[in-house]
C-alpha cells in the first residue's frame, strides 16, 4: 500500500510539474538547437514571438531561462549576428537580478544580434553558492522526467569530473553529502560507473541493481572549481586573468575592474589576498570576456557574471601567494592566514597564526606584502576565532622582508594556542595628501604598487569624507577637481563602491585622466608644504 501511495504521489507531482512547464514554455523557448534545451532564445509577449537581444546578459540571466524551461543548469551563452536588424525583446538584467519574471523585464527594440543559449538536458546543481555548486539532481525517464537527487554511495570522484565537465565548470573540488541541503525523495536508484572521460553523466554505465534506500545526509553535494587562471606571470598567483567559457579561454576586459572584483578572482584561485590589478593594452582588439561588476558585487562568482565582448584592454592581476586576511571590514584587514606545506602533510592548507607567535615587525611585513599601509591594529580574535588548523612556529621578522615566509621562524613547534589568540590585523589604507598647507590638505594620492593621484570622477563630499577619515583628519571641508594640461596615469575610485561602505583602496581601478582631486579636511595639522602622511 505504501509503495502504491508513493507511486500515485510521484505521478501526481509529475503531472503538476509538466503542467507548470507547459505554462512556462508557452512564453519562453529555445529554437534551432540540437535539443529543446539549446538554441536561440525566443520569448512571447503580447502574442508576439521574438528573439532576445544578447546585450548585457551573463550566465545568471541564462540560469533563469534554464530554470523556466526545466532544463537544468546554464552551460553557455553566446551571440549570433543576423544579416540585418530585426525586432527583438531586450531583457533588463537588473530587473532579472531583482527576482522579477523574465516577461516583466521586457522592452521592445531592434538589433542584428540575438542570444544563443545552452542548458544541460539532464543534470543540474541546485541550492549552491554559484552555478558551479549545489546538490546534484538528475532527470531521465526513470521517474517520468522527474528531477532526482543522487545518493553519495552511488557517486564518486570520476562521476563528479563528468558532471563538472558537462556543466562547463572546472574540476571538482568538494564532494560531500548534504553539503547543499537534504531531500527525502525521489532518489536516483542506480550507481553511476563513469570512466571520467564521458561528455555527459547519463552516458556513463550504471549498476544493474536498484538502490531502495539512501541514508539521511547522503544526497550528493558537489562543488566544481571556477574555470579561472592567471597566465604569463611570475607565479600561478600573478599574470593575465583568463576565464574559460564555451570551452574557450579568454582574457578579461579591464573596464570597471576594481580591487573588489580582483579579490574574487584571487579567492577563486585559492591565492590569498589581492595585491594589485592593472590594465594592459594590447596592439589590437580581440575576443574577451566582460565581467559584470554589479553581478560580482552581489556575491556571484566570475563565471556567473561573464558575457562576450571585444577589446584591447585586459586585466593583469597579482594576488599574494601564501598570506591572506579574511573576514575583515576591508581588503587591508582581517584574520591572518598563512599557507604552506607543513610537516607530514601532502597538501598545502591555510592556517591561522597565534598572537603569541606574531609581533609588530611581522605585521609590518604582512601589510607591505599585501600592498597596504602600515599596521594600525594588531589584536587576537578581532576578526573571528577558529579552532584549527593553527600555524605551528613563531615568526621572527626583522621588519624589512618583502614576504612573511621570507622571515626566520623558531625551530620548535607550538602545539596549542589559547582561545581568542588568532591574529587579527588591520593595516592602514595607503592614502596621502601632498603639496598642501598641512598633511590634511593637498592633492589626494593613493598607492597600489605605486603612488598616483586620484581622479575623483563623480565624487561628492561623501567620498571626500571617507578619505579624510582614513587619513585621521576629521571630515571633508572642500573638494576641488583640478584639470592638468595632459592626461596621466591615475587611480579612479568608483563612487558607488565607496558609498556601499567599502574602503577607498577596495574601490581603486587603474585609469588615465587629466582631472585630479585636491582635498581639504577639517583637522588642521601644522606642517610644511609637501609634508607627507606617514604610511
Amino acid at each position: 500500500m505504501d509503495h502504491l501511495l508513493m507511486l500515485l504521489l510521484l505521478l501526481w507531482s509529475s503531472e503538476l510539474q509538466a503542467e507548470g512547464n507547459h505554462t512556462s514554455t508557452e512564453a519562453v523557448r529555445l529554437v534551432g538547437g540540437v535539443s529543446r534545451c539549446a538554441g536561440t532564445l525566443e520569448m512571447k509577449h503580447h502574442g508576439d514571438w521574438r528573439p532576445a537581444h544578447h546585450y548585457d546578459w551573463s550566465m545568471k540571466e541564462a540560469a533563469v531561462v534554464c530554470r523556466d524551461l526545466d532544463c537544468g543548469s546554464a552551460v553557455s551563452i553566446g551571440d549570433r549576428e543576423e544579416s540585418s536588424d530585426r525586432s527583438v525583446w531586450l531583457i533588463d538584467s537588473q530587473c532579472v537580478y531583482s527576482g522579477s519574471a523574465l516577461r516583466d523585464c521586457l522592452t521592445s527594440d531592434s538589433f542584428s544580434f540575438t542570444l544563443d543559449l545552452t542548458c544541460s538536458d539532464s543534470v543540474r546543481l541546485v541550492n549552491g553558492t554559484s552555478l558551479c555548486s549545489g546538490r546534484l539532481e538528475v532527470k531521465s525517464n526513470q521517474f517520468n522526467q522527474w528531477w532526482s537527487s543522487v545518493c553519495e554511495d552511488d557517486f564518486d570522484q570520476q562521476d563528479a569530473e563528468v558532471v563538472c565537465w558537462e556543466l562547463g565548470c572546472g574540476a571538482p573540488s568538494v564532494l560531500q553529502g548534504a553539503l547543499y541541503g537534504e531531500v527525502e525523495a525521489p532518489m536516483w536508484t542506480k550507481e553511476f560507473q563513469c570512466g571520467g572521460n564521458e561528455s555527459a553523466l547519463l552516458d556513463c554505465r550504471s549498476s544493474g541493481s536498484d538502490r531502495n534506500t539512501c541514508s539521511p545526509g547522503k544526497a550528493v553535494g558537489l562543488t566544481c572549481s571556477e574555470p579561472v587562471r592567471l597566465v604569463r606571470g611570475v607565479s600561478r598567483c600573478a599574470g593575465t586573468l583568463e576565464v574559460k567559457h564555451l570551452a574557450d579561454w579568454r582574457p578579461v576586459l579591464h573596464s570597471g575592474w576594481t580591487m573588489k572584483e580582483a579579490a574574487v578572482a584571487c579567492r577563486n584561485l585559492d591565492c590569498g589576498s589581492v595585491v594589485s590589478v592593472r590594465e594592459r593594452k594590447e596592439y589590437s582588439w580581440r575576443d574577451v570576456w566582460f565581467i559584470h561588476y554589479n553581478c560580482v558585487h552581489s556575491g556571484f562568482t566570475l563565471r556567473d557574471c561573464v558575457t562576450s565582448a571585444s577589446s584591447s584592454s585586459i586585466v593583469d592581476l597579482t594576488c599574494s601567494d601564501s598570506v591572506r586576511l579574511v573576514n575583515g571590514t576591508s581588503l587591508c584587514s582581517g584574520r591572518l592566514e598563512v599557507k604552506s606545506k607543513q610537516p607530514n602533510q601532502s597538501n598545502q592548507r591555510w592556517s591561522s597564526v597565534c598572537e603569541d607567535d606574531f609581533d609588530q615587525q611581522d605585521a609590518e611585513v604582512v601589510c607591505r606584502e599585501l600592498g597596504c599601509g602600515a599596521p594600525s591594529v594588531l589584536q587576537g580574535a578581532l576578526y573571528g576565532e577558529v579552532e584549527a588548523p593553527m600555524w605551528t612556529k613563531e615568526f621572527q621578522c626583522g621588519g624589512h622582508e618583502s614576504a612573511l615566509l621570507d622571515c626566520r621562524s623558531s625551530g620548535s613547534d607550538r602545539n596549542t594556542c589559547s582561545p581568542g589568540k588568532a591574529v587579527g590585523l588591520t593595516c592602514s589604507e595607503p592614502v596621502r595628501l601632498l603639496r598642501g598647507a598641512s598633511r590634511c590638505a593637498g592633492t589626494l594620492e593613493m598607492k597600489q604598487r605605486e603612488w598616483r593621484p586620484v581622479d575623483g570622477y563623480l565624487w561628492i563630499m561623501k567620498e571626500a569624507d571617507v578619505a579624510c577619515r582614513e587619513l585621521d583628519c576629521g571630515s571633508a571641508v572642500s573638494i576641488i577637481h583640478r584639470e592638468k594640461s595632459s592626461k596621466r596615469s591615475v587611480w579612479r575610485v568608483y563612487s558607488d563602491c565607496v558609498r556601499s561602505g567599502s574602503a577607498l583602496r577596495d574601490c581603486l581601478a587603474s585609469s588615465s585622466s587629466s582631472s585630479i582631486v585636491d582635498l581639504t579636511c577639517s583637522v588642521t595639522v601644522s606642517g610644511f608644504p609637501g609634508q607627507r602622511h606617514p604610511v
